[in-house]
This record gives C-alpha cells, sequence and structure tokens, in this order.
C-alpha cells in the first residue's frame, strides 16, 4: 500500500464511499487516531471498515518509522528515516513548523556538490511513503509547511508528488502556498502543476546564471538555460499568485564572482521572486567549501540593494554534519560495515 490510491481501492473494497475515505487519510496525515472525532464510528461507519481500521493503521504507521534524530541548534531536526524495505531516506524538521520530505531513494540528477546525487537513484518513493514522512513528523511536533527538497528530484516522481501534495493540501491540512515543490527544472513541471487542484509554491534550483557552468553542476537536469527557466517560473508565479523561490547554493570560488551578481541582477531584477541564497553544507570528499558567513552576507546585501529580494539561510542541521544525504550515507557505510565484520553464515552443502 505504497501509494494513496492504494489505500483510497482497499477502502472502497471495503465499502467505504467518499467521505469515509476522506476521513480516514484525514486522520492518518494530521497523526490523529482514527477513533478521534465528536461522532462514535458506529453511527457512520460501514462495519467492514470499522473493523479494518485497526489493521489498516498498523499498515499505514509501518510505511515509515523512525530510526535516528538529530537536534540542531537552531530548532531544526534531520530525521533518518526507514522504509519497509530497508531503505532510508531523509526528512528535515524546520523551524517554525516546516517540514522537508523527501522523494525519491538516491537520486538521477546528479549535481556535482551533493552527497544523494553520488549514489543515483535507487527506488521511487509511493505518494503514501511521502505522506506517511508527513504523518511521522506530527507526531513528534506541528507541521503547518511541507517542502519537497530532501532526497530526490520531485520531476522524477511526478505522479506520486502530486498525488501527495493533493492530500496534504486537501485534508492534510496544509495551506497551498505552504506546500513548496522544489525542482531542478523539468518541462512537465509548468505542464502539470497549473492543472492539479492544489497549486503548490515553486521553488528552482538555479545555483548559476551560466548556461555552461549550470550543466557542469548539474550534469543530468535538462538543459534549461537560467533565462529560459526564470521566464517560465514568471509565468507560473503570475497565475497563482505565489512568488518563485529561487535557490542558490553558494560554492566559495564557483558562483560567488562579482559576474554571478551582475547575471542575477539581469534575471531577477522586477521578477515575482524570492532568492533563497543557503551557503553550501560541506560534504567529505567533495571539493567544494563552504564561504565564510561574511562573504555570503555581502553577496545577499548587495543584491538587496540591486532590487532582488534575497534571503540568506542556514543549512539546516549544519551543526550536526547532517547535509541532504549524509544522514543516509552514514547509515549504509555502518551497515556495510555491520555486514562485513559479521558475514552471514550458511549451512555446507550435503
Amino acid at each position: 500500500m505504497h501509494s494513496v490510491q492504494d489505500i483510497r481501492d482497499h477502502l472502497r473494497a471495503l465499502g467505504a464511499n467518499e467521505r469515509h475515505e476522506q476521513r480516514v487519510l484525514r486522520l492518518w496525515a494530521q497523526a490523529k487516531p482514527q477513533d478521534s472525532g465528536r461522532r462514535p464510528l458506529e453511527s457512520f461507519m460501514p462495519t467492514a471498515v470499522r473493523e479494518a481500521l485497526p489493521a489498516l493503521t498498523q499498515t499505514l504507521s509501518g510505511l515509515v518509522m523512525l530510526r535516528e534524530q538529530h537536534p540542531g541548534q537552531d530548532g531544526s531536526a534531520r530525521l533518518l528515516v526507514g522504509l519497509q524495505d530497508g531503505q532510508t531516506v531523509e526528512s528535515v524538521l524546520l523551524p517554525r513548523d516546516g517540514l522537508c520530505v523527501s522523494s525519491q531513494v538516491g537520486c538521477a540528477v546528479g549535481c556535482v556538490f551533493c552527497m544523494t546525487g553520488r549514489e543515483g537513484l535507487i527506488r521511487q518513493l509511493g505518494s503514501a511513503e511521502i505522506v506517511a514522512q508527513v504523518a511521522l513528523a506530527r507526531t513528534l511536533r506541528p507541521v503547518k509547511k511541507v517542502v519537497f527538497m530532501g532526497m530526490g528530484e520531485p520531476a522524477h516522481n511526478l505522479d506520486a508528488v502530486m498525488e501527495a501534495i493533493d492530500l496534504l493540501g486537501t485534508v492534510g491540512n496544509i495551506g497551498h502556498k505552504n506546500l513548496v515543490f522544489s525542482t531542478v527544472g523539468d518541462a512537465r513541471v509548468f505542464e502539470r502543476l497549473p492543472q492539479g487542484r492544489v497549486k503548490p509554491a515553486l521553488a528552482l534550483s538555479l545555483h548559476t546564471t551560466r548556461a555552461d557552468l549550470r550543466a557542469q553542476l548539474l550534469p543530468r537536469a535538462p538543459r534549461f538555460d537560467p533565462l529560459d527557466l526564470v521566464e517560465a517560473g514568471e509565468v507560473y508565479a503570475r497565475a497563482t499568485g505565489y512568488p518563485i523561490q529561487y535557490q542558490w547554493t553558494l560554492i566559495e570560488g564557483v558562483n560567488d564572482s562579482a559576474e554571478e551578481i551582475d547575471g542575477i541582477v539581469r534575471l531577477l531584477k522586477g521578477k515575482y521572486a524570492l532568492m533563497n541564497m543557503i551557503p553550501y553544507n560541506a560534504v567529505p570528499d567533495l571539493p567544494y567549501a563552504r564561504p565564510s558567513w561574511e562573504r555570503a552576507a555581502e553577496i545577499a546585501r548587495t543584491l538587496h540593494q540591486r532590487g532582488v529580494l534575497t534571503k540568506l539561510r542556514q543549512s539546516a542541521g549544519q551543526d550536526v554534519d547532517g547535509g541532504c544525504g549524509q544522514l543516509r550515507a552514514r547509515d549504509v557505510v555502518q551497515r556495510e560495515q555491520r555486514v562485513h565484520i559479521h558475514p552471514r553464515v550458511t549451512a555446507p552443502a550435503a
């Protein structure tokens, strides 16, 4: 039962109607007991559905499990989340009731500065596994905003992500502008997002204003020229009424030059946009460095003064060495070491 549609089909087979489905999905997504509410279940829920609820609740709660929690000094907490097949992904509890979720195990885009991209794509998450990350987080603290900026490229798992967004933006009780779809840029995103019942805010990973450098940093991303990406984003921003959030991982000596600052001003001045400047979260064994906070602040200040609304953001969990993918990478290494130390013993052939 890895998709929301699987859950709906299961309930329909038991005799549930749409109203019953919505109630079960609402309470699950909001991490509330299925027997909560003013009316007793016996007064409106079909007997077969009611009798199946304990087993269904157990199934849904088992979609994901909390393996590790690493609190940060900024009020965030990085979560290593286990899946039923033994794979792991990461979620991040953000300050001010936010949550960052993963949409894939691994990622196919291969951003050269990202730990997640180093292992490639392992598998897609089902929509129910995505929503389950929210339900799990809500057992720990309130969640009023969900950003799809964890492991994976949401555009490469579009059907599942859109199904999760639809549920979270309706019975999941998350405001549409507080659902943030983050992507490196994919034509399918600009086609599909406007068609959804729930239209999320959009975050576009820019990272550079140079097409040649972008191809080097994001080697398997669609070949969107930065100018074309911004123009497509502007159309979506005007249609939805939400500004586009442009993501810029600031890497020392790579995309922090005066030329890049000039390029950002050319692309974004006058646009319905917000630049999120995020100093690079250092990853072991990668040849990239985090600029000083003073240099990052100077860049953000310069952009703001030149007409580009810019926020300098700290990567959540920096103090616990928790850049996206690092918790999972450490977990994989530790498991491999345990297997190496304690190899499986097989019985000799007869």
